[in-house]
């Protein structure tokens, strides 16, 4: 074991890795629960989705651990969840079915890109400030979605959304969590997000608004309903060409960005060229296939991984034992059925806020930036869509590029982007 994930080079030993390991799973514990209310939106059974989303979890953790030796768990990513459910079958209307094949395109397409030197192509012709709006989009989009869910933000004929009954027990509930999960965050408690909602739940069992789980255990759902329902042909549209490049382009993304977070305190992936990194962002796009065929939507890397370099992990053996510990949500689903769904929701306005922050880094001093980064963050929740912000944005920039003479920024990724902009919403 210390020969395969290299522990003496790495500085680091294997009670170290079995620490961060665990540090890690309590960090994200909370996508269990989370992934499957949101994800059950659009009619998917919610007791197949805790077992698809633990199963993701193990796999593409262990996957990433084995494969790449690096620290960083994966599971089923926040913001195209929400984007899957909420937009891809409830608003477009499109059977979730042809949703997993759009979510299948893309991971083969993200891996194919991981091999070849498409992969540095988009990163060096997608300026990084674009990268960031995209994140503050996503997380601007999601936090709109759980204000909605949780009751705060309601819809009006007059105004198209207006502030809900705070009075209402149930959005009492919700702002009660909310505030315990910003509270915990901003003391730097790891499994903040996973204590809000437990802490939460009690709360809900003892004021009646849900009921106290008859019991905590039980065997693991069958995955039957949701596994391998997937309509690949369907989802190989031209009208959906959009929403793939919205799910690729994201992923890879959200992926580099935790990356660079996680690398910077592990001291890693210094170089874009690195093995490492290079790996990992392989077991990212082929979890995301595995993750269409298993029934949910694409998988990432997790910021939280960061809990685990904090505890001292640097390789994959504080993955793959995150990866190994994510087994013990498989037998909880009747306590992840009781929790109150406003115990859940404000978790995604807390991540929004997480993501929005990214703004604070970009440099609003170029007019192509300033002008692209304010359409893909406004017009993502307001579109409700993270496809139109994302391809608006990149639309603005090369327009704006070219007006200031620099046709050369106007090419690569971004033009790619806005040429398909152009073609799907002019042309066809």
């Amino acid at each position: 074991m210390i020969n395969f994930f290299k522990l003496k080079e790495n500085h680091t030993d294997i009670k170290t890795e079995l620490i961060a390991g665990v540090s890690t799973f309590f960090a994200m514990l909370y996508i269990i629960p989370v992934n499957a209310s949101i994800m059950s939106a659009s009619g998917m059974p919610f007791d197949a989705l805790v077992t698809a989303t633990a199963i993701m979890t193990i796999f593409a953790s262990i996957l990433n651990g084995l494969w790449a030796n690096t620290p960083i768990s994966m599971s089923v990513g926040m913001g195209l969840n929400a984007y899957f459910s909420f937009v891809l079958v409830n608003a477009m209307k499109i059977p979730v079915e042809t949703a997993l094949g759009i979510v299948f395109i893309s991971g083969v397409l993200y891996v194919i890109i991981s091999l070849t030197p498409v992969r540095q192509w988009m990163i060096e012709t997608i300026p990084t400030d674009i990268k960031r709006a995209i994140s503050a989009g996503i997380g601007a989009f999601i936090a709109f979605i759980g204000l909605k869910e949780m009751g705060i933000i309601v819809h009006s004929d007059a105004t198209f959304v207006t502030l809900g009954n705070l009075k209402d027990p149930s959005v009492l509930l919700a702002l009660f969590g909310l505030a315990l999960g910003i509270f915990l965050t901003l003391k730097k408690c790891r499994a903040a997000l996973i204590i809000s909602i437990i802490i939460t739940a009690v709360a809900a069992w003892i004021f009646g608004l849900s009921k106290f789980p008859h019991t905590l255990f039980s065997a693991p759902a069958s995955i039957s309903a949701i596994a391998l329902h997937i309509d690949i042909s369907s989802a190989l549209s031209l009208s959906f060409v959009p929403v793939i490049i919205t799910f690729l382009v994201t992923d890879i993304f959200d992926t580099l960005g935790t990356l660079a977070g996680v690398g910077l305190r592990a001291n890693m992936f210094k170089d874009r060229r690195s093995k490492e990194l290079e790996k990992t962002i392989q077991a990212d796009g082929i979890a995301t296939v595995v993750s269409a065929l298993v029934g949910v939507t694409s998988t990432t890397s997790f910021i939280e991984s960061a809990a685990g370099v904090e505890a001292g992990g640097r390789t994959g053996l504080s993955a793959v034992t995150t990866g190994i510990l994510f087994i013990l949500p498989l037998f909880m689903l009747p306590l992840f059925e009781s929790i109150n769904t406003n115990a859940i929701y404000p978790i995604l306005v807390i991540i929004g806020a997480l993501m929005f922050s990214e703004l604070k880094s970009i440099d609003f001093s170029n007019p192509s930036i300033m002008f692209s980064v304010f359409f893909i963050v406004m017009m993502m929740p307001l579109t409700y869509s993270i496809t139109n912000g994302l391809i608006l944005g990149a639309f603005i920039y090369v327009l704006i590029e070219i007006f200031q003479g620099n046709f050369t920024k106007a090419r690569g990724a971004m033009g790619l982007l806005s040429f398909v902009g152009v073609v799907i919403y002019f042309v066809l």
